[in-house]
């Protein structure tokens, strides 16, 4: 009878270190997901205010008598609101196009590593390590 017992202590032991050892690992999963989530709520949170930027300075730019006040004034919303935020107006033939940069807050792979790069933005790519958003507008 005592060599059961002993053998039954010996694999509960084994079973609790083997729960421990799942629990910790579904913890640090867990606390990786969250952290995911924060960086992309935080990333999608700059991209709507970039979003609403560039609409307010499209917006801003069919009044042409307005059209550089209101340029500089969004541009200083964009440099308090963004990570290095800039907003530029671009011309392609008949076409304009309000664009706003800002520094990304990922951690961006090597360039070699990227399987799905980011689109252009308004057909000018944006620099390494920036985000874009372009809105297209007439006057």
């Amino acid at each position: 009878m005592r060599r059961r017992d002993v053998a039954r202590r010996g694999s509960s032991l084994i079973e609790v270190m083997l729960a421990v050892g799942v629990m910790g690992v579904t913890a640090l999963g867990l606390i990786a997901g969250q952290l995911w989530t924060a960086r992309e709520a935080r990333a999608m949170s700059m991209r709507e205010q970039a979003a609403w930027i560039a609409d307010s300075v499209a917006e801003a730019m069919v009044n042409p008598s307005a059209g550089d006040a209101a340029l500089r004034q969004w541009s200083s919303r964009a440099a308090a609101l963004l990570p290095h935020g800039k907003v530029s107006v671009d011309t392609n033939g008949g076409a304009f196009a309000a664009r706003v940069t800002w520094a990304s807050v990922r951690n961006s792979p090597p360039s070699d590593n990227i399987i799905d790069k980011p689109e252009s933005c308004g057909a000018v790519d944006a620099p390494a390590g920036f985000s874009c958003v372009a809105l297209a507008f007439a006057k």
